[in-house]
């Protein structure tokens, strides 16, 4: 009896021990950008995510991305902005069990059916951050509708600066599997070598497994309806037309090879809106026939027109 209560406390205690040696879950975690204090307002999350010093080194990839929608992913042409409105108004407060009732009411997870995406370092940051956006994105619509330029640029500036820009795909999205590969150290870039790295704050580079890979991409541009979230969203579905359609009909080409390097706009990565891109996309064959048509007393020129559109892209078009 006594020998079987020694070994049920040995055995106690040797998983007591395993229990010790094992890591815990998400172990690297706090190492990140993202483990911070959540941000309290715009000019914070900004802050903490701010790219400003690699522009020394890297100017032309600076310059490239600066061209692109990347660069304003909030604000966009103007049209993305008016969609957040939308989607609060149609969306959200349309909703009975969204706990919206007014623009006052929205929080972070209101947001994040467009933020995902469009700004995923919002779930970094508290409530009080997603207010201050909805109430610039109210301000803004009615400096426009007041036609008051100067308010309505001041405020399309504070909404630009929340953006896509080097930190996230170099850092905070750098890294897709991370219980296998850990968590994107806030002290690292992600690229194509690793080193060191001559930067004050980001003192070392790190080889990133998915940055020449389409899954680097696919975290934004698409793998469906977001069944994550408590309201399910969809709008890109890019990733998964490329990877449902093209890939299985034999496609070899990663969405860098097209959209930065083949098309040589390097970090101005552009889509339809882009002539390059729209080259390289459709094949366009047009074939007219005109003649004279009689119509009772009265001869009128008429025109057939028959127009073959081949799409050579990797995916569905137009598509995000």
């Amino acid at each position: 009896m006594i020998r079987k209560i020694l070994s049920l406390a040995a055995i106690v205690l040797l998983a007591g021990v395993t229990f010790a040696l094992a890591a815990p879950v998400g172990v690297g975690r706090d190492a990140t950008l993202a483990s911070q204090p959540k941000a309290n307002s715009i000019a914070e999350l900004v802050a903490r995510y701010d790219s400003s010093s690699c522009i020394g080194c890297h100017q032309q990839a600076h310059d490239e991305w600066a061209k692109s929608i990347h660069a304003r992913s909030i604000f966009g042409t103007g049209r993305t902005a008016a969609t957040f409105r939308t989607a609060i108004i149609n969306g959200a407060m349309d909703w009975p069990a969204s706990g919206v009732k007014s623009p006052k009411d929205v929080k972070v997870e209101h947001l994040q059916g467009c933020t995902k995406c469009h700004l995923p370092q919002l779930a970094d940051a508290t409530d009080k951050v997603a207010q201050e956006i909805v109430t610039t994105l109210w301000d803004w619509d009615a400096a426009i509708k007041k036609e008051d330029t100067d308010k309505a640029e001041k405020l399309e500036k504070t909404l630009s600066s929340l953006n896509i820009n080097c930190l996230i795909c170099h850092n905070r999205n750098a890294i897709t599997h991370k219980w296998s590969e850990g968590y994107p150290k806030k002290d690292t870039v992600y690229g194509s070598k690793s080193g060191e790295h001559m930067d004050g704050k980001f003192t070392k580079m790190a080889k990133g497994q998915i940055m020449s890979e389409s899954i680097m991409c696919g975290q934004c541009h698409g793998q469906g309806p977001n069944f994550d979230q408590e309201n399910p969203t969809q709008c890109a579905t890019g990733y998964a037309s490329y990877l449902m359609a093209y890939i299985p009909e034999g496609g070899n080409k990663s969405c860098q090879q097209c959209h930065m390097r083949e098309s040589k706009l390097g970090h101005n990565m552009q889509s339809y809106r882009s002539k390059e891109m729209a080259q390289k996309a459709v094949e366009m064959h047009v074939e007219t026939n005109s003649v004279y048509w009689r119509d009772n007393t009265t001869i009128r020129p008429k025109a057939a027109v028959r127009i073959e559109l081949t799409n050579k892209a990797g995916h569905g078009i137009p598509d995000g």
